[in-house]
């Protein structure tokens, strides 16, 4: 799946404590396999539907997203990669969130202002991570959590 359409922006490696979220989210598109446990938009629940990967979209601007799709729908949670810091448990950081991006496809039809954050760790570690993705807007909030499968990301 291309997430060509959607323009998002370069990261800084970010360190956690001992353990580092090395080299992810990283320029491009990387694709994390494993599963969607939960895609929730206002009241609307597409968990059912959730693909069984997420996509982490970073570029030269300086912002990354997080991409779940469901039924041919995308929902990007959107932020700027400077702002990634280390999370609360160890080996984990936590990016802001300030947009929603969602649309069909790969092609963004509508950005929302919305708070909130993602957090996650290292994919390439070889083993299961959590990215957990949260944020509000005025109108509604945005939900979702996927468990990766532990093997190697894509990178597209």
């Amino acid at each position: 799946m291309r997430f060509a359409g959607i323009v998002f922006g370069l990261t800084a490696l970010v360190a956690t404590s001992a353990t580092a979220v090395e080299n992810f989210p990283a320029q491009g598109v990387t694709v994390v396999s494993g599963k969607c446990s939960k895609l929730v938009v206002g009241k609307l629940d597409a968990s059912k539907g959730c693909k069984a990967e997420l996509a982490s979209v970073t570029g030269p601007d300086g912002s990354v997203a997080f991409v779940f799709t469901s039924g041919g729908k995308m929902l990007g949670f959107e932020g700027n990669g400077r702002g990634i810091k280390s999370g609360s448990q160890k080996g984990t950081a936590q990016l802001p969130v300030d947009v929603i991006s969602t649309g069909q496809g790969d092609k963004v039809s509508n950005k929302i202002e919305a708070k909130g954050t993602c957090i996650f760790a290292n994919p390439y570690a070889g083993k299961p991570i959590a990215i957990e993705c949260t944020a509000k807007s005025p109108q509604m909030s945005f939900n979702a959590s996927f468990m990766s499968d532990g093997k190697t990301p894509r990178h597209k």
